[in-house]
This record gives C-alpha cells, structure tokens and sequence, in this order.
C-alpha cells in the first residue's frame, strides 16, 4: 500500500520538500498573509542573508508555490496558494484513512464489551 501511494502521490513531493524547511513555510506564510513582497522585504522579515533568501525563493518557485515579476530593479514574489492542492488531496487522503481505522476500533471495542 504505501508503494502505490508513493507513486500516486509523487507531484507532492516538491511542495512538501519546499515547505518541509521552516524558513520557506515562513516565507511562503507571510507572502500569503502580507501578499506581494519584494526580495529585500522578505530578507527584511526571515532575518537571513540576501542570498539565503533567494535560494529558499528558487525552491518555493520550483514546487510552484510562489511566482516573481520583475519590476525595475526589483523582484516581486507573491504566494500561488493553489500549488498546495497536492498537499490537501494527501492530507484528506490519511485524514480519511484514520477517521476509517478508529470508527472500525471504536466498533471493535464496542463489540467487546461485556
């Protein structure tokens, strides 16, 4: 079973690679908070260098999680929630899953029951 799922599930991997390191789950939350942010205010609010934050940008980019325009000198990043689709469809995956296993335990031990 959880051969299949892996496969199933692989166009997830790289939005819960991306968000699996707590400074682009914090980037990627203030974009969606705060909406459209350029790169220097994002390094402003994470607290790591300039460059740190481009590359944490770059992952969020790749797992589709953010987009950027280019405006001037500037670069303007803001959240693309929908990316997190494959994230929610494997969460109510196993949140069904588990609703399943204890409505059977709870049967279960209902029977047993003197």
């Amino acid at each position: 079973m959880v051969m299949v799922l892996r496969m199933r599930r692989v166009n997830a991997n790289p939005v819960f690679r991306a968000l699996a390191d707590p400074t682009r789950r914090a980037i990627f939350e203030e974009l969606s908070r705060r909406g459209e942010q350029t790169v220097h205010a994002l390094t402003r609010y994470a607290g790591v260098s300039q460059p740190a934050v481009s590359k944490h940008l770059t992952v969020l980019k790749r797992a589709k999680l953010v987009r950027h325009r280019r405006e001037g000198r500037e670069t303007h990043y803001r959240a693309q929630p929908d990316a997190l689709a494959p994230m929610v469809d494997w969460l109510e995956h196993y949140g069904a899953f588990w609703r399943d296993r204890f409505d059977r335990l709870e049967a279960l031990l209902e029977r047993m029951e003197p």
